[in-house]
């Protein structure tokens, strides 16, 4: 039995873009992986269909302290279903609900976690949940928020942006490695090179290039708009939207961006997040 390296992330933050890069990393195939079998290689955290198999019964007899009794069950059942080490994406934040840990650690080989500017965030947030974008920010803000159970998997407990990123920066640094969605799109090479290199990997430079070229925002839109993508939310047309940094400029009016940088200016000083004009306000 392998452990678990989590993919973790707050919602719309980067997580399918580096499930698809380690895709096409391992396989090394000379095409593209299909978007729609990253679940093949990629476990979702919460899928309704593990907790059935693990306890026996349909997930709809489950109370919720029975859902919650049987995360570690589940999460141990993840880490048998690979003889080596198993990634597992997940949007949970590091901490615990009715007093069970959401993450094992007796089962954790170790997580990357990714971080994106929740100026930026809100805009794709509020777009996957059909929310209006002061609803979105509400949701970002919100130390209890999680995302809805659908039909296919439990609900995701998120707390807000701050906190979900501050519960992360807890696990053992030798154990997590951090990434930030801007460093993905401006410096990808030695981004994605320090992941590999984090996972202990040392793939030749032209493998390396050819799975950040197959995982590029264009090359998974282009396969969405082809194909579709099975995990697209049923509230928005596209999953891959827009795939940029700095939409927050044109998208939110200065008391929505206040709104955010109020409530997160400390994690968001510590990313390199907080805008200019704010941070020369404090002085």
């Amino acid at each position: 039995m392998g452990g678990i390296i989590w993919l973790a992330s707050y919602p719309k933050s980067g997580n399918t873009w580096v499930r698809t890069f380690l895709h096409n990393l391992l396989t090394n195939a000379e095409r593209p992986a299909d978007l729609n079998e990253l679940s093949k290689f990629t476990i979702g955290d919460g899928n309704k269909g593990w907790y059935e198999t693990v306890s026996r019964k349909p997930f709809d007899s489950l109370s919720p302290e029975e859902v919650a009794a049987l995360i570690p069950k589940v999460q141990e059942a993840y880490a048998r279903s690979r003889p080596d080490s198993v990634f597992v994406k997940t949007h949970n934040f590091l901490g615990k609900i009715l007093d069970v840990p959401l993450i094992t650690p007796g089962f954790t080989a170790g997580a990357v976690y990714i971080v994106r500017n929740p100026l930026d965030v809100v805009i794709s947030l509020s777009d996957h949940y059909g929310l209006p974008l002061d609803d979105g920010i509400g949701m970002l803000n919100d130390p209890d928020a999680y995302s809805a159970e659908t039909d296919r998997k439990v609900q995701d407990y998120l707390g807000s942006w701050s906190d979900h990123v501050k519960s992360w920066e807890t696990m053992e640094k030798s154990m997590c490695h951090t990434m930030r969605y801007e460093d993905m799109l401006f410096k990808p090479e030695k981004t994605f090179g320090g992941l590999a290199k984090f996972l202990g990997l040392n793939p030749p430079k032209q493998r390396l290039r050819r799975a950040i070229k197959f995982s590029s925002f264009g090359a998974l839109q282009k396969q969405e708009k082809e194909k579709g993508f099975n995990e697209r939310s049923d509230k928005t047309e596209k999953f891959f939207r827009v795939g940029k940094a700095g939409q927050w400029k044109t998208a939110l009016n200065p008391e929505q961006i206040d709104r955010i940088t109020t409530a997160h200016s400390h994690m968001m000083e510590k990313y390199g997040y907080m805008p200019k004009a704010r941070k020369t306000d404090k002085l």
